[in-house]
């Protein structure tokens, strides 16, 4: 996926398999055994994509998909233990969050108050998307004063 306020496409322009079938080596994990890991990793507190990460890592487990048809926050959201913000969004508040703070203390910072605005555009533009796709309620909006609740 392409940068919105810069060039490149991240992450050496990566790209999934072509060959949607799980490889050997993760084959030998039932869709029940890596279910309930997921379910398991989501209790304890990891995110999507740190579970993900995590399967990866420990199990060898490189989609998800693949092995149990579903995607994890799929799963997450059939267990009742899906998080009420989008990941993505949750951490572009955080980091806004971080550069207010960062204002704070040093006013004059005029590279901040940019990049600041740029990273807020991108907090409003995916706030629209997931307002459509239903995702976060009709009336869910983005205000600096009270995002620092929405990331404690």
């Amino acid at each position: 996926m392409g940068r919105m306020h810069s060039f490149g496409k991240g992450m050496a322009d990566s790209s999934l398999p072509y060959k949607r079938t799980p490889q050997s080596w993760a084959a030998k994990h039932a869709s029940k055994e890596v279910v309930d890991q997921i379910v398991r990793y989501a209790k304890k507190g990891l995110t999507p994509s740190q579970i993900g990460v995590q399967l990866r890592d420990s199990a060898g487990i490189a989609q998800v998909k693949n092995i149990t048809g579903r995607k994890i926050l799929r799963i997450l959201k059939h267990a009742g233990l899906a998080p009420e913000t989008p990941e993505d969004l949750f951490y572009l508040i955080k980091k806004a969050v971080q550069m207010r703070k960062h204002m704070e203390k040093n006013r004059k910072d005029k590279d901040q108050k940019f990049r600041l605005i740029l990273v807020e555009s991108r907090i409003h533009r995916l706030a629209r998307y997931y307002r459509r796709t239903r995702m976060l309620p009709p009336n869910w909006k983005y205000d600096s004063a009270t995002a620092s609740s929405l990331v404690a």
